[in-house]
């Protein structure tokens, strides 16, 4: 399928280069990763040897500055591999981006060129037991003591969280102020007063960790707030408003996959004495599961490039992107499963994990039904 008529040379180039990493050193271990709830450690050592983790950071802290698009297309071919891999990468830009967007110089050369060059990993925390999609109820507080802050409060849903050496993490300085209370701090697992708690065992993405964070009396200095005190819940939107094409770029990863797999399975099977594509039932199949990827991906690159041409606000576009490619995604791999029969309800094939990676794309980063919710106050200006 022509789709790769509006990249540059570069942005072809750089996909080619993620494909090739991604189907001959990143799919062969899909299945183990997922079985065995592996870290993907080597796969993500590898994109950052390549030049991979970078490439929404910029060039004078290590990265190559190829912006949002550039980025949406790695994730995509790494979901296509792995989902868990993808996973743990594009959290890179939730965990990473605020550090660009946001921090100060010395901020920026303490953290990014590690970033860059895949040293460490970040993680993004928002969710709480009792703030998830109203994140303005955010209950974790920050005081201010002398030259750091004291965070009492525990986080959830922290992907990659277990893995990450530095984490944007949004706390409170005043539980009374809402939204306006909210603010950003970049913290590290060595901070005294950090602990990781519950590894949470999921149905999808099963390689990339999902925990609790304790934060006891936890010592953050003050120079490792980004921004300033009550600017973490405008941070947080920013980040969500380029962190959504990501997430859409994952769904349809995925879902190509398992258009790939369907394809080649309904050429191959015989049945009634023919392959069963030749019959119109699963014709129309897979013709609407090739329309709902190639919709998917042409959104969420229209969104990833107005955020790379600095266009504002740009809510809609990814929210219409992260949620058309969720449920695009879902719709995908069930058909797929279906496609199989019985064979795709073992693990013997890989659309059984495709399906079950999937669904997460319909749920973090906002779920679906908040997704609609910001397109329809977008709509209508409420």
């Amino acid at each position: 399928m022509r789709d790769d008529f509006y990249l540059t040379d570069e942005q072809r180039a750089m996909r080619d280069l993620v494909r090739a990493v991604a189907r001959d050193r990143i799919a062969p271990q899909a299945a183990h990763v997922d079985e065995t709830e592996a870290y993907p450690a080597e796969q993500i050592e590898l994109l950052g040897k390549q030049g991979l983790m970078g490439l929404y950071i910029p060039e004078a802290y290590g990265g190559s500055a190829m912006g949002t698009l550039a980025f949406c297309i790695a994730v995509e071919e790494i979901a296509w591999a792995c989902a868990s891999t993808a996973v743990v990468y594009l959290v890179q830009y939730a965990g990473g981006w605020p550090i660009v967007a946001a921090g100060s110089e010395a901020q920026k050369r303490r953290y990014l060129p590690r970033l860059a060059s895949g040293e460490i990993t970040a993680a993004f925390s928002v969710s709480e037991p009792g703030a998830g999609s109203d994140a303005a109820s955010i209950s974790t507080l920050a005081v201010r003591k002398g030259d750091r802050y004291v965070l009492n409060g525990t986080k959830l849903w922290v992907s990659n969280g277990s893995q990450a050496k530095v984490i944007t993490l949004f706390a409170t300085v005043d539980r009374g102020r809402g939204r306006r209370g909210v603010t950003a701090f970049l913290v590290e697992p060595t901070f005294p007063g950090f602990s990781v708690g519950k590894l949470e065992r999921k149905m999808g993405i099963r390689g990339s960790p999902t925990v609790a964070l304790h934060l006891t009396d936890c010592e953050v200095p003050v120079e490792n707030r980004l921004g300033e005190e009550g600017e973490g819940f405008k941070i947080a939107l920013r980040v969500l408003d380029g962190s959504r094409p990501a997430v859409g770029a994952q769904a349809v990863g995925i879902g190509q996959a398992a258009l790939d797999a369907a394809v080649a399975y309904a050429k191959e099977r015989q049945q009634f004495g023919q392959p069963i594509a030749s019959f119109q039932g699963l014709q129309f199949m897979l013709a609407d599961m090739a329309m709902q990827v190639h919709g998917a991906r042409l959104l969420v690159h229209h969104a990833a490039s107005l955020l790379d041409r600095g266009a504002s606000p740009t809510a809609l576009e990814s929210s219409m992107a992260k949620c058309f490619a969720a449920d695009a995604a879902m719709k995908v791999t069930t058909d797929a499963v279906q496609i199989f029969g019985g064979y795709g309800y073992t693990r013997e094939y890989p659309v059984e994990r495709f399906m079950r990676d999937a669904k997460i794309t319909q749920i973090f980063e906002g779920t679906n039904q908040i997704q609609r919710i910001v397109i329809a106050r977008e709509l209508t200006g409420r």
